[in-house]
């Protein structure tokens, strides 16, 4: 691109101030150049940053930041705000390792108020940011910016409701492009939507005082006091709901138009409460390609510029399709079967569920709490649901699971995509909790498939249990095995010998079978006879596999969790219960928050491949055999080697 930009010469959100109208439409469109070229090499959020690019410059032409405070939902709209923010000369390192992160992250600028990834919390943290301020004296403004589609979360609710009881002087800047992921769901959504589309609105807002004192009906309204008039402006004016929570409402306005957000914004900061800016966008307003598909592009690989097609999609399987279509089929068999998702019916694969049987699919919006006590209300009425989420979305729901399923032992199936690391979206969305909460709960039954078609038969035994039942499964796709015909039913906490071996037992579950089998072959190189076992089952664990694998000199569990309380704690807890001494290896993500980058860059760094576990095993019988050495000395010759040491 031309050095010549005007991109180039935007440092911080002060060089935007002295721009004219005609310089911040090339700025736009720079900024739009910049995201498509980046995000088509990088991956990313396209659709919701090109949405966003006037109204974060109007943004930050209204406030002095990093003064002024900006809180991010989820914070996948953000790379408009780090282009200004300092961040545009290694923009093109975006959501690789070491690089830009693809949210907002404290570490990387002072300008990033808050680490975001998760919906619905950017009206509680700014509001604390706004008590907090009126603690010690200061005079900032904090403004949260928020999408329609995370407004249907409980939590900003909440939110809303404390911030209109508080009064306290707060800016909530709404973001409504009638999506989050897919089309937005729900009552809010269908409120905003008419507010956005009737044009008689907006005169209504700023006439409806005026026009009742030109008419008599009217006159008599307003003499007769001042509950008849607030009644018709419930009838006629947007924004009312926020209204009677005590939150004072601007709009709608153009988001597109960055005069119009300077202008509602500045507004706003004038004003002693809170109040809500209600800013209408179109997502992916530039880039054809992601106008006309929203959803495809809201977070997209690489892909070509030109033709819109993500790059080498081609190859096996995805275990996202492997559950969506397997789960199709057990709807084809079983009328009772419903599938609950929480707006990403194309993330957890329900997409041609929702289209094969509409009427038994429910997409509650970014609500993951209502989700699951939906689910046991369901379960409760006769039918069998299926909670579709992320793993990462599913720690939301976690009260819901003990109290509304598990407790009452509901027979609800919980499919959680993205377990494990999910590369560069990052630490955020790294589904590498479950095992460890999921473990503690009663009742509940725990799988993780090593490939698709494994995959499709724990589904199909999920769906023959009773009881709540979780699948965890990875991002990405499968390793190239065909799906059943006709899947069958796993035998519960069994787990499967895949390959014998004399020396070492590699305990692996989920994606990391696969390793612990390559890393089988490598070991074989150095002498070392491992057996691998595919442990399938994480509650209730195979404890036969477990005192088999105690016969061993080394058990190595090797897992996609966190190293604490996942799958490694529960062979560790087995082998106490079994009254077995043996020395165990544990493989799994370490006790720290992962950072973005590649997959398997991330899990080359924390020891989860062939090579790794090859290192890991070879070093620890290493220091076994130094330790079973030193004992058979006994103590003399162990003191005078120690001796001949400190010469």
């Amino acid at each position: 691109m031309s050095a010549e930009r005007l991109l180039d010469s935007i440092e911080s959100p002060s060089d935007l101030k002295p721009l004219d109208a005609e310089q911040l439409r090339q700025l736009a469109a720079e900024i739009r150049e910049e995201l498509i070229s980046t995000v088509a090499v990088t991956g990313g959020h396209l659709a919701p940053n090109l949405g966003v690019v006037e109204l974060t410059l109007g943004l930050h032409r209204a406030l002095d930041c990093p003064a002024d405070k900006i809180v991010w939902d989820v914070g996948h709209q953000s790379y408009v705000h780090k282009l200004v923010t300092g961040r545009r000369d290694t923009f093109g390192t975006l959501r690789t390792y070491g690089g830009v992160c693809g949210f907002p992250k404290r570490s990387e600028s002072p300008y990033d108020v808050h680490d975001a990834g998760h919906a619905s919390n950017s009206i509680s943290v700014a509001l604390g940011l706004a008590c907090a301020r009126d603690t010690v004296g200061g005079d900032e403004t904090v403004v949260a910016v928020i999408g329609d589609g995370a407004l249907t979360g409980g939590m900003a609710f909440e939110a809303l409701n404390q911030a209109g009881h508080l009064g306290t002087r707060l800016i909530i800047l709404l973001n409504d492009n009638e999506m989050s992921i897919a089309p937005n769901v729900g009552a809010i959504s269908s409120y905003l939507a008419r507010v956005r589309l009737d044009r008689r609105y907006r005169r209504l807002r700023d006439d409806v005082e005026s026009a009742l004192g030109k008419t008599r009906i009217g006159a008599a309204m307003v003499a007769a006091g001042e509950a008849a008039k607030e009644s018709v402006k419930q009838l006629l004016v947007p924004g009312m709901l926020f209204e009677e929570l005590g939150i004072k409402y601007v709009g709608p306005i153009d988001g597109h138009d960055v005069q119009q957000v300077q202008n509602a914004i500045t507004w706003a900061k004038q004003n002693d409460g809170p109040v809500i800016v209600h800013a209408v966008t179109r997502k992916g307003m530039g880039y054809a390609h992601a106008e006309d598909r929203p959803d495809t592009f809201h977070g997209i690989s690489p892909f070509s510029i030109e033709t819109g097609k993500v790059n080498g999609s081609g190859g096996a399987m995805t275990f996202t399709d492997a559950f969506g279509t397997s789960l199709v089929k057990e709807a084809d068999a079983d009328e009772r079967i419903v599938a609950i998702t929480a707006a990403m019916p194309a993330g957890t694969g329900l997409t041609q569920f929702s289209e094969t049987y509409p009427d038994r699919f429910y997409d509650v919006g970014i609500a993951e709490q209502h989700a699951v006590g939906l689910a046991a209300g369901l379960a409760h009425g006769g039918l069998l649901p299926v909670v579709a989420l992320y793993s990462t979305f599913m720690q939301r729901a976690f009260d819901q699971v003990i109290q509304d399923v598990a407790l009452q032992n509901l027979h609800v199936v919980f499919a959680l995509d993205r377990a494990g690391l999910v590369g560069e979206d990052g630490p955020t969305h790294h589904g590498v909790f479950d095992m460890t909460y999921l473990r503690t709960v009663p009742n509940l039954t725990i799988m993780a498939p090593a490939d698709e078609a494994e995959l499709s038969h724990m589904l199909h035994t999920a769906l023959k249990l009773d009881g709540p039942v979780a699948i965890r499964f990875p991002r990405g796709k499968g390793v190239g095995i065909p799906l059943p015909a006709a899947p069958g039913i796993l035998e519960i906490g069994k787990a499967e010998v895949r390959r014998q071996g004399a020396d070492v037992s590699l305990l692996a579950i989920g994606r990391m079978v696969g390793v612990a089998e390559k890393a089988a072959l490598l070991l074989a190189d150095d002498g070392v006879d491992a057996e691998v076992v595919n442990m399938r089952w994480v509650k209730p664990i195979d404890l036969e596999a477990v005192t088999a694998a105690a016969t061993h000199r080394l058990i190595v569990v090797i897992e996609e969790n966190s190293t604490i309380g996942g799958m490694g704690a529960a062979v560790l807890e087995a082998l106490s219960d079994l009254a077995l001494d043996a020395p165990v290896l544990r493989l799994a993500v370490p006790d720290c928050f992962v950072t973005h980058g590649a997959t398997d860059r991330l899990l080359a760094e924390i020891g989860l491949t062939p090579d790794g576990v090859r290192g890991a095993v070879l070093g620890r019988l290493l220091g076994l055999d130094a330790d079973s050495a030193v004992s058979m000395k006994g103590p003399n010759d162990e003191r005078q080697s120690h001796r001949r040491h400190a010469r």
